[in-house]
């Protein structure tokens, strides 16, 4: 390696957040948003050629938009051959998104450090979704492991058997079961019940109840994650939005709720499906130590929802919650990436 320093790194390039953690002690994140000036105009107001995050968001209208994960994975990753342009932006706009939260954590000369990086994925991301991501990853980081989401929460919190981690983003939400050795597929279930779904009911509901109100799904997705919530104990929650132009308070307690509760059922039947194919011995232990994960994990209420549907379907349930659900993830990545021995590394040199 010719004398140079390795730095180990932990990414999660989520749908909607993106985060990274690093050996050197440095951990940050971005919302997955990258955003190029519409026109000269544009370009010279904000002095860049590209914009990142929240920026990006703040300054939209004035930017052409991309989002370039869906459900946790590379916009048309599965059917690039159908939307080949779409498909192309996607993993350009991916690169630099990366190259963006790398940059953010390590200032060394690129000849001086050799970066290594596990990069999560979702729990049953396919072989297609797989490559893409090492393809993105390519002459920026200089060794690369995809690894399950799910698993890289559960590393990262030493919880390698009888446990369930699900952890809830925006586009997915990913199940999987530990015990004791690495996750194959048929630990892990990945549903697509997670926060955009709860978004665009949320949505739904309010201009149901509200017709005459103006609102966007970014203005909704930013109050949700204010004010989510499933507790019956909870106050009524309002929302200013203009109706006709006017700011007004509007009530929208019970459609929080339902769009919250909407991705409940789901979830259970995963983790039901999860503990009945488990060896019965072992069936309780994982009924025990369910663990909620990422963003979705911090709606006020969703333990106790989980548990109260648990109860019906499987007897009984405990739910959990992790302390840091933004950086869980990227933090057991980069657990992970540090634990891999030298001869792991080496072999998959010699692959590629």
């Amino acid at each position: 390696m010719g004398g140079q320093k390795i730095l180990n790194i932990g990414i999660d390039l989520g749908t909607s957040r993106s985060v990274i953690a690093c050996d050197n002690g440095i951990r940050t994140f971005m919302s997955s948003y990258v955003g190029y000036p519409k026109d000269a105009v544009s370009q010279k107001m904000l002095g860049k050629e590209i914009i990142f995050g929240d920026d990006a968001l703040k300054n939209r209208l004035a930017l052409n938009l991309y989002r370039p994960f869906d459900r946790g994975v590379l916009l048309h990753s599965d059917s690039p051959e159908k939307n080949i342009e779409e498909y192309n932006k996607a993993k350009s706009v991916a690169r630099e998104l990366l190259r963006q939260l790398i940059s953010q954590v390590t200032k060394e000369e690129p000849d001086k450090v050799l970066l290594r990086g596990v990069i999560g994925a979702p729990a049953l991301a396919t072989q297609n979704n797989k490559k893409d991501l090492l393809d993105i990853a390519d002459n920026i980081l200089d060794d690369v492991l995809i690894a399950s989401e799910p698993f890289t929460v559960a590393y990262g919190l030493n919880l390698y058997s009888n446990a369930l981690i699900i952890d809830i983003g925006a586009g997915t939400t990913d199940l999987c079961r530990m015990c004791g050795t690495i996750p194959t597929q048929d630990d892990q279930i990945t549903t697509f019940k997670a926060g955009d779904h709860i978004d665009r009911i949320f949505l739904e509901l309010i201009k149901k109840k509200y017709a005459d109100a103006n609102l966007t799904l970014n203005m909704v997705k930013r109050f949700k994650e204010e004010n989510a919530i499933l507790s019956s104990q909870s106050e009524s929650v309002f929302i200013e939005l203009p109706v006709n132009g006017k700011p007004t308070q509007c009530d929208v307690t019970d459609e929080i709720k339902a769009a919250c509760r909407s991705i409940v059922p789901e979830i259970v039947e995963g983790i039901r499906k999860l503990v009945a194919t488990f060896d019965p011995e072992f069936q309780d232990g994982l009924k025990q130590n369910v663990i909620l994960a990422g963003g979705g994990s911090q709606i006020v209420g969703l333990q106790r929802e989980i548990e109260k549907y648990m109860k019906k379907t499987l007897g009984y349930g405990k739910v959990s919650k992790v302390e840091e659900p933004l950086y869980a993830g990227a933090s057991g990545a980069l657990m992970l990436c540090k634990d891999m021995p030298e001869e792991y590394w080496d072999q998959l040199k010699k692959r590629s």
